[in-house]
């Protein structure tokens, strides 16, 4: 009788652990899955689509292109139509090409990449080297001087790690010439996100970005989300470094 009732608790013993442990297993295989987790399985991992709308461009004059004779032909494909002799963009397609840039923005910054601002004009300066402070990044707004990224040990005299990414909030020194680190850049395979207005080229930016160039308004949008765009990435890293840890 005695040998009975222990054979039912040991049987019993058995079949709670075995309930146990087909509870815990598959929160485990979860949790392996959750750490596992790789970005580039997923179209939208850092949820960029829902930094803006297609309103927000409009707001900020992001629209708006030079006169018609200025033109570059390659920027035919981003036109809406023209009102009163100025050019406008179709803001649709502005905001797909910039969901596409603010996305490889968020990955570069999770991987622990290097992230260079540029910018030209001299009004809006201020705005874009504060946002690289802001950011942890870095910003380049004045004269570039050919051959820092192509020979770059010899004008530093020292072995020189290169950005992973270059944002230009304007791709032109001027009206007529590009800046020359999108030629550097193309050079030295560097990815490049450049907001391209209606008088520039946007054959050698990696991700372009169709929309006003000039306007500092629509600066501070561009700013403003490419500096969320990296804090996302960022703060997604920082995550998977304490789990993982």
């Amino acid at each position: 009788m005695m040998l009975k009732k222990v054979c039912n608790i040991r049987s019993a013993c058995i079949l709670s652990m075995r309930k146990l442990s087909t509870d815990v297993q598959p929160a485990l295989l979860n949790n392996d899955v959750k750490q596992q987790k790789n970005p580039l399985d997923y179209p939208d991992y850092f949820q960029v689509h829902n930094i803006f709308t297609v309103k927000d461009l409009f707001n900020a004059r992001v629209h708006y292109g030079h006169k018609e004779g200025s033109l570059n032909d390659n920027m035919r494909p981003y036109l809406y139509g023209s009102r009163l002799g100025h050019l406008i963009f179709d803001l649709n397609i502005t905001a797909e090409h910039l969901r596409k840039a603010l996305n490889f923005t968020a990955h570069i910054a999770y991987r622990g990449g290097i992230i260079c601002f540029f910018n030209r004009n001299s009004l809006n300066a201020h705005i874009v080297e504060k946002t690289a402070k802001e950011c942890g990044e870095y910003a380049h707004t004045r004269f570039w001087r050919g051959g820092i990224f192509t020979n770059a040990n010899y004008q530093f005299g020292a072995v020189t790690r290169l950005p992973d990414l270059c944002i230009f909030l304007n791709t032109q020194n001027n009206i007529l010439t590009q800046h020359t680190a999108v030629r550097d850049s193309a050079k030295m395979l560097i990815p490049t996100i450049g907001i391209v207005d209606t008088n520039c080229d946007p054959n050698l930016i990696t991700y372009p970005v169709p929309g006003n160039d000039d306007t500092p308004v629509a600066i501070e949008l561009y700013c403003k989300l490419f500096k969320e765009a990296i804090s996302r990435g960022k703060a997604e890293r920082m995550k998977f470094s304490q789990e993982n840890s």
